[in-house]
């Protein structure tokens, strides 16, 4: 397992991000998760059965010096890095004609200034692998929902992940965007309750981040868009 490919994700320790640490490990990588909430790492950890291959980290993906640290803590432990997710993000749930912007600075950083740090911190390491950047965005980067702030944000990821593979595919890195729809995670707590209709399962959208992570050298798969069927925009 020494030899084993190391993964980094932020956002770890619930939803998308645990599901795909999940997928990762029993596919016998090692991972490492960041997250704000400690305890909520340590109840992964647990739930897990405390795995040798994964390591958590808290920190704030918004904070460039906790990103830092956790790419170095990853480094440190593991000694490479092959893969990093950057998957921590969440949505206010109002709308910038009607909502409360106190809340929006917060999202805005880590939804997107979030997936710039881990860039930033991780590229060297990636360089030394020819590794894989993998964004996790959203439907609501493609589609334009009225009055949607988080979707603005969502749109800037979008951008970020193309702009990111124009600069690095000429270092052998990857960069793939992973673009859910509706999918049934804690993302809705903001809203007050689930969206109608059938949803993804934070388990697919890992299968699909796995998948383009599990590529042939020299393949890059950069843009994936997954959506629930029935799912209309």
């Amino acid at each position: 397992m020494t030899d084993s490919p190391v993964a980094l994700v932020t956002g770890g320790g619930s939803g998308i991000g645990a599901a795909v640490a999940r997928r990762l490990l029993d596919a016998g990588q090692r991972v490492a998760v960041t997250g704000r909430s400690e305890e909520r790492l340590r109840g992964f950890a647990k739930e897990l059965g405390e795995p040798e291959g994964l390591l958590t980290i808290p920190g704030d993906a918004a904070v460039y010096e906790d990103v830092r640290s956790a790419v170095d803590t990853a480094l440190a432990e593991f000694g490479r890095l092959d893969t990093v997710v950057a998957n921590a993000g969440y949505a206010t749930g109002d709308s910038v004609a009607e909502g409360d912007p106190a809340g929006w600075t917060g999202m805005v950083l880590t939804n997107v200034l979030g997936p710039a740090l881990l860039i930033r911190a991780s590229i060297d390491a990636l360089k030394e692998t020819r590794g894989r950047i993998v964004l996790v965005g959203s439907v609501a980067g493609f589609v334009p929902t009225p009055g949607n702030l988080y979707g603005a944000t969502k749109w800037a990821v979008t951008g970020l992940a193309e702009n990111t593979r124009r600069q690095v595919t000429e270092w052998g890195v990857g960069v793939t965007l992973i673009a859910p729809g509706r999918v049934d995670t804690p993302f809705w707590d903001a809203h007050g309750s689930l969206p109608p209709g059938h949803l993804l399962t934070a388990g697919q959208i890992a299968d699909s981040v796995v998948w383009a992570m599990g590529q042939p050298a020299g393949v890059d798969v950069n843009t994936v868009v997954v959506r629930p069927v029935g799912q209309p925009n």
